[in-house]
């Protein structure tokens, strides 16, 4: 059965509506793209109005902005070291934008969202572990 952004079956409080249409095509979702560590692997999908969405399922790489320095630099990906998104996501090491990578350069949080944009850019930042 397909993903869709129609109306809920049931109300607020609980009533079941009746419905007044099938599901239609502008309608339609996609499920969730959780991208993780690994060879980098991607796709791109048709979305309305026949633009287009580069999905990214794994990536190997980051590219990450010293805001004191203002440089830019493509460095590797040690591990995820916590996703505030989910509990869940921080376990599975999943990449979401706001996750905390741990790099060569230190630790960096993701500004952009993967599963929509199609590449991984981050900002270093000082993170202590008690944060947690």
């Amino acid at each position: 059965m397909a993903n869709t952004h129609h109306r809920s079956r049931r109300t607020k409080t609980g009533k079941k509506l009746r419905k007044a249409r099938k599901k239609r095509k502008f309608e339609l979702a996609s499920p969730p793209i959780e991208t993780k560590i690994g060879t980098d692997r991607k796709k791109i999908a048709r979305t309305r109005g026949g633009n287009q969405k580069l999905k990214l399922f794994n990536a190997e790489k980051v590219n990450v902005v010293n805001p004191k320095t203002g440089e830019v630099k493509s460095t590797a990906i040690k591990r995820v070291e916590v996703n505030p998104c989910s509990i869940d996501y921080s376990r599975r090491s999943i990449i979401t934008k706001g996750a905390i990578l741990e790099t060569e350069l230190g630790y960096v949080k993701v500004t952009s969202r993967p599963g929509q944009h199609g590449l991984l850019n981050g900002v270093v930042v000082e993170y202590s572990k008690s944060k947690k």
